[in-house]
């Protein structure tokens, strides 16, 4: 086998191990805030009323590796690609945020979350050690690219 020949087979198997890594969704157990128009008010977030979205970076989503599952309060919130964004009610109190990807191996994160009436947006994203999560209460730049995420 020449040596071109092999790296065309390691390169085949990479990807396929990449692949099949992938993270299994979970079904949501949250009740989404419907988004029939497509564009996001946020003068009509906050009170309970929260945005999330999975910010992954380009390298997350070349590789597949940006896809989060999403549990609050141990209650599965489902699993948010890069660039797609769910929005849920929330009590004004502390929440417990878990998320979960694969790069490699499982990475699992935990995070406080003291929600208030003037929290509005969340930014989770992975990263190459673990995960992030940020009350950002902007939209990022590119957020006309964002797809809303339907319940399954």
């Amino acid at each position: 086998m020449s040596l071109f020949s092999l790296k065309r087979v390691l390169l085949i198997v990479g990807v396929l191990l990449l692949a099949s890594c992938a993270l299994k969704p979970i079904s949501p157990e949250f009740t989404f805030i419907r988004n029939e128009s497509g564009k996001v008010d946020l003068g009509k977030l906050g009170n309970g009323k929260i945005l999330i979205y999975n910010g992954a970076d380009v390298f997350h989503k070349m590789d597949k590796t940006g896809r989060l599952n999403v549990w609050i309060n141990n209650k599965a919130l489902g699993q948010i690609k890069p660039s797609e964004y769910v929005i849920v009610n929330l009590e004004n109190r502390k929440h417990l945020f878990t998320a979960l990807h694969i790069d490699l191996v499982k990475m699992k994160s935990n995070h406080e979350v003291l929600v208030g009436n003037e929290t509005k947006i969340i930014k989770i994203k992975p990263s190459v050690t673990s995960n992030k999560l940020t009350v950002t209460n902007i939209l990022p730049n590119n957020f006309d690219k964002f797809k809303y995420v339907e319940s399954k």
